[in-house]
C-alpha cells in the first residue's frame, strides 16, 4: 500500500514539474506595491530604468553590435523588474568604482552590477534583498611563490583588487596594501606578470577567467578560511543590488521580484545557463 501512494505522489510531482516546464515560468504572486508612497516604481514603469554596470563576464557586459547588455547579473536582474511591472531597460557602462556616485547623481537607477553590503556603501546607498551567493578566493602566482595561505598573510606583500569592490575594502580595513584597478583585465594581467603577489576577488570570476586561460601562470590558494567579518561585515554574503536609498517603491518591489524569480525557477534556470547551480542560491550552501 505504501509503495503504491509513493509511486502516486512520485507520478503527480513529475506531472506537475512537466506541466510547468512546459508552460515556461510563472509566478504565483502579483506586485502589491499601490500603497509604498514615494513615485520610484510608478515611474520606472513608466519610463523604465537605466541599469548601470561595469563589464566583467560572467555578470554582465555588452554587446558592441547590439548595444544589448547580458550577463547573469543583468538577467536576473531584468527578470526581477519585468515581474514588478518594469519593461524598458538603457544601460551605462563604467569602471566599478564609478557606479555608486553614478547612481546618486541619477545617471543610473539601479547598479546591475552584483554588490555587496559593506559599511561605507550603507552611508550612501540601499539594498535589495538577495540574489545570489559566491565566496572570495586568493589568486598567487603558480606554485604561490609568496607563500600565502592565509589572509593575515596578504599583509605586507602586494596586493591587487578591483578598486571600491568589497575585496578592496575589506584589504584596507586589516592594514593591507592595496593596489587598485579599474578592471578585470588590468587585474588579471597584474598576477598573470607577477606585478602583484595576490590577488583577492569572486571565486566565480576566478575560476571563469581561468577556464578561458588555461595557459595563464596563476592558481587559486585551496583551503583558506574565511573570516567571518569578511563575510558578514565586509562584503562576501550575498550578491545584491544598489539603488538609491530615496527609491524605496522600487527597492521593494525589486526585491521582491528577486525572491519570486528565486521561488519559481527562473533565478536557478539563469545560473544553470552560466554554468552555475543551486549551490550558488543559498549562503553558506550544503
Amino acid at each position: 500500500m505504501l509503495k503504491t501512494i509513493v509511486a502516486a505522489l512520485f507520478a503527480a510531482v513529475v506531472s506537475i514539474s512537466a506541466s510547468a516546464s512546459a508552460q515556461g515560468f510563472q509566478f504565483e504572486a502579483p506586485p502589491l506595491f499601490d500603497n509604498c508612497g514615494d513615485p520610484s516604481l510608478a515611474l520606472a514603469k513608466k519610463d523604465g530604468v537605466t541599469l548601470g554596470f561595469s563589464p566583467s563576464p560572467p555578470y554582465s557586459s555588452l554587446d558592441p553590435a547590439t548595444k544589448k547588455a547580458g550577463g547573469l547579473d543583468i538577467e536576473l536582474v531584468e527578470a526581477a523588474l519585468k515581474w514588478a511591472g518594469v519593461t524598458t531597460f538603457k544601460y551605462e557602462v563604467m569602471p566599478f568604482g564609478q557606479l555608486i556616485p553614478a547612481l546618486l547623481a541619477k545617471r543610473i537607477d539601479i547598479v546591475a552590477a552584483n554588490i555587496h553590503v559593506t559599511p561605507d556603501r550603507l552611508k550612501a546607498v540601499s539594498f535589495s534583498g538577495p540574489a545570489w551567493w559566491y565566496g572570495p578566493a586568493i589568486v598567487v602566482a603558480k606554485g604561490n611563490p609568496a607563500g600565502i595561505t592565509a589572509f593575515d598573510g596578504l599583509k605586507g606583500k602586494k596586493v591587487g583588487a578591483i578598486a571600491g569592490s568589497a575585496a578592496d575594502e575589506y584589504l584596507r580595513k586589516i592594514g593591507v596594501a592595496i593596489t587598485a584597478f579599474q578592471t578585470d583585465a588590468e587585474e588579471f594581467a597584474a598576477i598573470s606578470t607577477g606585478r602583484v603577489d595576490a590577488i583577492l576577488d569572486d571565486d566565480v570570476k576566478i575560476i571563469e577567467f581561468m577556464k578561458a586561460n588555461g595557459a595563464a601562470p596563476i592558481e587559486i590558494v585551496a583551503n583558506v578560511a574565511i573570516p567571518d567579518e569578511l563575510i558578514f561585515k565586509y562584503g562576501y554574503g550575498y550578491a545584491r543590488y544598489a539603488l538609491r536609498k530615496d527609491d524605496c517603491s522600487l527597492r521593494a518591489a525589486f526585491t521582491q521580484g528577486l525572491a519570486e524569480v528565486r521561488g519559481n525557477g527562473q533565478a536557478t534556470a539563469i545560473l544553470k545557463t552560466y554554468g552555475l547551480t543551486n549551490r550558488n542560491l543559498f549562503f553558506f550552501p550544503l
